[in-house]
Protein backbone atom coordinates (compact mmCIF):
# COMPACT_ATOMS: atom_id res chain seq x y z
CA UNK A 1 0.00 0.00 0.00
CA UNK A 2 0.77 3.80 -0.41
CA UNK A 3 0.13 6.46 1.55
CA UNK A 4 0.50 9.99 0.22
CA UNK A 5 0.73 12.89 2.56
CA UNK A 6 2.92 15.19 3.90
CA UNK A 7 5.12 14.34 7.41
CA UNK A 8 4.00 17.41 9.07
CA UNK A 9 0.73 17.43 8.59
CA UNK A 10 -1.89 17.38 11.20
CA UNK A 11 -4.50 15.42 8.99
CA UNK A 12 -1.82 13.23 7.90
CA UNK A 13 -0.97 12.53 11.71
CA UNK A 14 -3.94 10.99 11.88
CA UNK A 15 -3.11 8.19 9.60
CA UNK A 16 0.17 7.69 11.23
CA UNK A 17 -1.11 7.46 14.47
CA UNK A 18 -3.94 4.68 13.34
CA UNK A 19 -1.04 3.10 11.44
CA UNK A 20 1.13 2.38 14.52
CA UNK A 21 -1.71 1.45 16.97
CA UNK A 22 -2.18 -1.14 14.29
CA UNK A 23 1.71 -2.06 13.60
CA UNK A 24 0.57 -1.41 10.58
CA UNK A 25 3.37 0.36 9.75
CA UNK A 26 5.57 -1.89 7.32
CA UNK A 27 2.85 -2.52 5.03
CA UNK A 28 2.90 0.66 4.20
CA UNK A 29 4.82 3.29 1.79
CA UNK A 30 5.00 7.23 2.22
CA UNK A 31 4.83 9.35 -0.89
CA UNK A 32 5.67 12.82 -0.20
CA UNK A 33 3.26 15.55 -1.66
CA UNK A 34 4.21 19.06 -1.05
CA UNK A 35 1.97 21.01 0.56
CA UNK A 36 3.59 24.33 -0.04
CA UNK A 37 4.35 23.65 -3.15
CA UNK A 38 0.62 22.79 -3.96
CA UNK A 39 1.12 19.86 -5.22
CA UNK A 40 -1.87 18.10 -3.70
CA UNK A 41 -3.77 21.13 -5.88
CA UNK A 42 -2.40 20.14 -9.00
CA UNK A 43 -4.63 18.86 -11.98
CA UNK A 44 -3.10 15.80 -12.09
CA UNK A 45 -3.42 14.91 -8.59
CA UNK A 46 -6.76 16.04 -8.51
CA UNK A 47 -7.61 13.81 -11.55
CA UNK A 48 -5.77 10.35 -10.49
CA UNK A 49 -4.86 10.70 -7.08
CA UNK A 50 -8.19 12.95 -4.57
CA UNK A 51 -10.87 14.85 -6.70
CA UNK A 52 -10.86 16.66 -3.43
CA UNK A 53 -7.27 17.84 -3.17
CA UNK A 54 -6.45 17.10 0.58
CA UNK A 55 -4.27 14.24 2.07
CA UNK A 56 -3.58 11.84 2.95
CA UNK A 57 -4.74 9.39 0.18
CA UNK A 58 -4.13 5.44 0.62
CA UNK A 59 -3.46 3.53 -2.48
CA UNK A 60 -4.16 0.13 -2.29
CA UNK A 61 -2.26 -2.53 -4.28
CA UNK A 62 -5.09 -2.90 -7.06
CA UNK A 63 -5.27 0.85 -7.35
CA UNK A 64 -8.35 1.63 -5.02
CA UNK A 65 -8.15 4.92 -3.68
CA UNK A 66 -9.38 5.96 -0.29
CA UNK A 67 -9.51 9.71 1.02
CA UNK A 68 -10.23 10.68 3.89
CA UNK A 69 -9.01 10.17 7.46
CA UNK A 70 -11.91 8.13 9.23
CA UNK A 71 -12.44 6.19 5.87
CA UNK A 72 -8.84 5.00 6.06
CA UNK A 73 -8.99 4.28 9.51
CA UNK A 74 -11.79 2.32 8.60
CA UNK A 75 -10.25 -0.03 6.18
CA UNK A 76 -7.11 -0.39 8.38
CA UNK A 77 -9.30 -1.57 11.34
CA UNK A 78 -11.01 -4.10 9.01
CA UNK A 79 -7.70 -5.84 7.93
CA UNK A 80 -7.04 -7.72 10.99
CA UNK A 81 -9.08 -8.90 14.30
CA UNK A 82 -6.39 -6.63 16.99
CA UNK A 83 -6.79 -3.92 18.91
CA UNK A 84 -9.87 -1.38 17.56
CA UNK A 85 -10.32 2.04 17.04
CA UNK A 86 -13.13 2.24 15.39
CA UNK A 87 -15.17 0.05 18.18
CA UNK A 88 -16.36 -3.46 17.92
CA UNK A 89 -20.17 -3.03 19.30
CA UNK A 90 -23.31 -1.27 17.62
CA UNK A 91 -22.95 0.87 20.61
CA UNK A 92 -19.22 1.68 20.67
CA UNK A 93 -19.37 2.47 16.97
CA UNK A 94 -21.79 4.71 16.99
CA UNK A 95 -20.53 6.95 20.41
CA UNK A 96 -16.87 6.99 18.67
CA UNK A 97 -18.39 8.08 15.15
CA UNK A 98 -20.02 10.54 16.72
CA UNK A 99 -17.41 11.74 19.11
CA UNK A 100 -15.03 11.72 15.82
CA UNK A 101 -17.36 13.75 13.84
CA UNK A 102 -17.48 16.26 16.66
CA UNK A 103 -13.59 16.17 16.48
CA UNK A 104 -13.73 17.06 13.34
CA UNK A 105 -16.37 19.86 13.09
CA UNK A 106 -15.64 21.48 16.38
CA UNK A 107 -11.90 21.27 16.15
CA UNK A 108 -9.33 19.63 13.61
CA UNK A 109 -11.37 21.67 10.94
CA UNK A 110 -12.18 24.69 12.43
CA UNK A 111 -8.77 25.21 12.98
CA UNK A 112 -7.93 24.09 9.46
CA UNK A 113 -10.26 27.07 8.53
CA UNK A 114 -8.90 29.67 10.36
CA UNK A 115 -5.24 28.25 9.23
CA UNK A 116 -5.98 28.90 5.31
CA UNK A 117 -8.31 32.13 5.76
CA UNK A 118 -6.95 33.85 8.70
CA UNK A 119 -3.24 33.08 9.43
CA UNK A 120 -0.56 33.63 5.35
CA UNK A 121 -2.11 29.39 5.70
CA UNK A 122 0.49 27.61 2.86
CA UNK A 123 1.37 30.93 0.92
CA UNK A 124 -0.13 33.19 -2.13
CA UNK A 125 0.47 30.08 -4.45
CA UNK A 126 -1.94 27.74 -2.72
CA UNK A 127 -4.25 30.34 -0.83
CA UNK A 128 -6.03 32.12 -3.83
CA UNK A 129 -8.82 33.16 -2.15
CA UNK A 130 -9.37 34.31 2.20
CA UNK A 131 -12.09 35.46 4.17
CA UNK A 132 -10.32 36.58 7.50
CA UNK A 133 -13.26 37.11 9.23
CA UNK A 134 -14.56 33.86 8.64
CA UNK A 135 -11.60 32.14 9.45
CA UNK A 136 -11.11 33.88 12.84
CA UNK A 137 -14.88 33.15 13.46
CA UNK A 138 -13.55 29.29 12.96
CA UNK A 139 -10.67 29.88 15.67
CA UNK A 140 -13.09 31.39 17.84
CA UNK A 141 -15.67 27.58 17.36
CA UNK A 142 -12.25 26.02 17.68
CA UNK A 143 -11.48 27.20 21.59
CA UNK A 144 -15.44 26.21 22.57
CA UNK A 145 -14.34 22.63 21.23
CA UNK A 146 -11.17 22.71 23.39
CA UNK A 147 -13.45 23.36 26.28
CA UNK A 148 -16.32 21.39 25.00
CA UNK A 149 -13.37 18.35 24.72
CA UNK A 150 -12.37 19.24 28.50
CA UNK A 151 -16.03 19.04 29.90
CA UNK A 152 -15.91 15.51 28.33
CA UNK A 153 -12.82 14.66 29.53
CA UNK A 154 -13.29 15.64 33.13
CA UNK A 155 -16.12 12.81 32.73
CA UNK A 156 -13.87 9.87 31.53
CA UNK A 157 -10.27 8.77 29.93
CA UNK A 158 -10.70 8.98 26.67
CA UNK A 159 -12.73 10.94 23.95
CA UNK A 160 -15.44 8.26 23.53
CA UNK A 161 -15.33 6.38 26.62
CA UNK A 162 -13.11 4.16 28.36
CA UNK A 163 -10.94 3.15 25.47
CA UNK A 164 -8.48 4.76 22.73
CA UNK A 165 -10.02 5.48 20.01
CA UNK A 166 -9.94 6.69 16.54
CA UNK A 167 -11.91 9.80 18.01
CA UNK A 168 -8.95 10.54 20.23
CA UNK A 169 -6.62 10.40 17.31
CA UNK A 170 -8.53 13.23 15.61
CA UNK A 171 -8.75 15.27 18.78
CA UNK A 172 -4.97 14.94 18.73
CA UNK A 173 -4.31 16.05 15.27
CA UNK A 174 -6.40 19.33 16.12
CA UNK A 175 -4.11 19.97 18.70
CA UNK A 176 -0.93 19.30 16.71
CA UNK A 177 -2.62 21.65 14.07
CA UNK A 178 -3.59 24.16 17.33
CA UNK A 179 0.46 24.30 18.20
CA UNK A 180 1.17 24.84 14.74
CA UNK A 181 -0.66 27.80 14.08
CA UNK A 182 -0.06 28.95 17.60
CA UNK A 183 -3.64 28.30 18.93
CA UNK A 184 -3.37 27.84 22.21
CA UNK A 185 -5.52 25.68 24.77
CA UNK A 186 -7.40 27.67 27.47
CA UNK A 187 -6.01 27.60 30.59
CA UNK A 188 -9.30 26.37 32.54
CA UNK A 189 -9.21 23.58 30.25
CA UNK A 190 -6.93 21.23 32.57
CA UNK A 191 -8.69 17.99 31.72
CA UNK A 192 -7.77 18.55 27.88
CA UNK A 193 -4.37 19.31 28.63
CA UNK A 194 -3.73 16.86 30.72
CA UNK A 195 -5.32 14.22 28.32
CA UNK A 196 -2.87 15.60 25.86
CA UNK A 197 -0.17 15.62 28.16
CA UNK A 198 -0.85 11.72 28.26
CA UNK A 199 -1.70 11.08 24.59
CA UNK A 200 1.63 12.12 23.58
CA UNK A 201 3.43 9.53 25.78
CA UNK A 202 1.60 7.16 23.72
CA UNK A 203 4.39 5.59 21.31
CA UNK A 204 1.92 5.74 18.32
CA UNK A 205 1.55 9.21 19.06
CA UNK A 206 5.41 10.12 19.92
CA UNK A 207 6.61 9.08 16.93
CA UNK A 208 4.48 9.43 14.10
CA UNK A 209 6.68 11.75 12.75
CA UNK A 210 9.67 9.67 12.42
CA UNK A 211 8.00 7.29 9.98
CA UNK A 212 9.24 8.76 7.37
CA UNK A 213 12.33 11.15 6.91
CA UNK A 214 11.34 14.87 6.69
CA UNK A 215 11.24 16.50 3.20
CA UNK A 216 14.40 17.94 1.81
CA UNK A 217 15.37 21.25 1.43
CA UNK A 218 16.49 22.33 -2.00
CA UNK A 219 19.92 22.88 -2.57
CA UNK A 220 21.62 26.20 -2.07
Amino acid sequence: MKIYDWPTGPYPARVRIALAEKNLQSAVKFVTVDLRKGEHKTADFLATKNYSGTLPVLELDDGTLIAECTAITEYLDALDAGQTLTGTTPRDRGVIHMMNKRAELELLDAISVYFHHATPGLGPKVEIYQNEEWGLRQRDKAVRGMRYFDSVLRQQPFVAGEAFSMADITVVGGLIFASLVKLPVPVECEALAAWYARMQQRPSVRNQLAMVPPPREPAA
